[in-house]
């Protein structure tokens, strides 16, 4: 039999985690996470990672495996869950992929290209010169040195321009020429499956997931890694919110209002995302069954 890896995906707070539980006892297989937050082990409830229950349930990989110090990217992530896979593949003819994080999916999907890690001597200076020139002084730059990627950035966005910037003066490449995204082959096939609902049931979802998160101590674990909040690994939603809060820069509730507020608009850019996608199906979370049957089916197609 040839192996398959199924990926499932969708939105945050959609309910990937119980689908994939259900998927994995049927097949029973084990689960490679795909999510770029719950991979650090100082981060757990604001990560939304399975439960003790859940994680005992089925075997996760690339759960609390690495430290927010760790310089991870994209790159590393594809070279590691290609590697896992391979050992899991060896016991299971199915897998399963599982998480939200688009540039890890694709990693392991398609590839990408070679990314350097960064430099922070280089990330220094340019956020010192952001600080000191404003951001007109680093945008004039990345045009000079990379117009295509200039042209395609979000202009409004300091940090896509400071990394950039940072990969270009590193490299002496444009940033652009780490973009380019050739589809790998893969020895392994590949059944997509998207999980969605309703927009004004999943954004009350994630509002309330956003409460529950809070009231189970979000804010207490968001004190506690408070010190590193320079770190790429802490520039995430339900984080960065809290730390303007510790800040003096807006009150707890206005704090937690932009934490759901971001969630929100994190779902939105996911499906945005995912839809481009041909070989995606989508379910309602709720239909299990339906999808169980469509794995099948697509496996039976493929054989």
């Amino acid at each position: 039999m040839s192996k398959t890896l199924v990926v499932i995906t969708g939105p945050t707070g959609v309910g990937k985690t119980a689908v994939s539980i259900e998927v994995a006892l049927y097949f029973n297989t084990e689960i490679v996470s795909c999510d770029s937050r719950q991979i650090f082990k100082e981060l757990s409830i604001g990560t939304a990672v399975p439960s003790p229950r859940e994680l005992e349930m089925v075997p996760h990989h690339f759960i609390q495996t690495h430290s927010i110090s760790d310089n991870y990217n994209a790159s590393r992530y594809e070279t590691e869950a290609l590697h896992k896979l391979e050992n899991l593949f060896e016991k299971h003819d199915i897998v399963l992929l599982v998480g939200g994080s688009m540039l890890y999916i694709d990693a392991v999907y398609k590839g990408i290209d070679e990314m350097p890690d960064a430099d922070p001597e280089i990330r220094a200076t340019l956020k010192k010169q952001l600080s000191e020139e404003g951001i007109e002084s680093l945008r004039r730059q990345l045009k000079n040195i990379d117009p295509d990627y200039y042209r395609q950035v979000d202009l409004k966005n300091p940090a896509r321009i400071v990394h950039a910037l940072e990969i270009s003066l590193m490299t002496g490449k444009p940033y652009s020429a780490f973009r380019t995204n050739p589809k790998k082959e893969r020895p392994f096939k590949v059944i997509f499956v998207g999980l969605n609902i309703e927009r004004g049931l999943l954004h009350q979802r994630i509002n309330e997931r956003v409460d529950k998160m809070v009231a189970a101590g979000l804010i207490e674990e968001a004190r506690k890694v408070y010190p590193h909040k320079h770190l790429t690994a802490l520039n995430t939603v339900g984080y960065r919110e809290l730390f303007r809060w510790f800040d003096g820069e807006i009150s707890r509730e206005k704090a937690i209002e932009l934490i759901k507020r971001n969630s929100r608009r994190y779902a939105r850019k996911q499906i945005t995302w995912f839809r481009r996608n041909e070989n995606m199906r989508w379910f309602n979370p709720k239909e299990t069954s339906i999808i169980l049957d469509y794995i099948n089916e697509e496996i039976n197609k493929h054989e």
